[in-house]
């Protein structure tokens, strides 16, 4: 009977350390830019680069990425993207369902000749737009 109970006890405190250990990325942004598509459905330039000083998480375990704003940005993965890389770049990307249900692509890409800035894509059909981020 005391078999039994450890194993249970343990049972919990192995699965309760699994929780424990979430995969969570933190970063803050510098600046933020917007690009959008024009009436002829061709793109138009990038706006001026907009200081901003928000939090974005990249949650694994609940499978999300969040962008503090003023009005809480909230993708939820819908399938991750394999790793790319060349000469220039890291790219994770990740295929999402926004606040209202648009899917979007959201890349983390680190500019590996630009001192390994790294840059938050979140691609629309008809708009981009371009978070400077680090790592906190």
């Amino acid at each position: 009977m005391n078999f039994i109970r450890i194993s249970i006890l343990l049972s919990f405190f192995i699965f309760g350390l699994q929780n424990v250990q979430s995969q969570s990325y933190n970063f803050k942004t510098s600046g933020f830019s917007v690009l959008e598509k024009n009436q002829k459905g061709t793109w138009g330039e990038w706006s001026n680069l907009d200081l901003v000083n928000l939090s974005v998480v990249l949650d694994t375990n609940k499978h999300r990425i969040v962008v503090y704003s003023q009005e809480i940005q909230l993708f939820s993965i819908l399938d991750y993207i394999e790793r790319e890389e060349n000469d220039t770049d890291i790219v994770y990307s990740f295929m999402c369902k926004d606040n209202d249900g648009k899917e979007c692509k959201l890349s983390i890409i680190t500019r590996k000749k630009q001192d390994f800035r790294k840059q938050l894509y979140i691609n629309y059909d008809d708009h981009i737009i371009v978070y400077n981020i680090f790592s906190v």
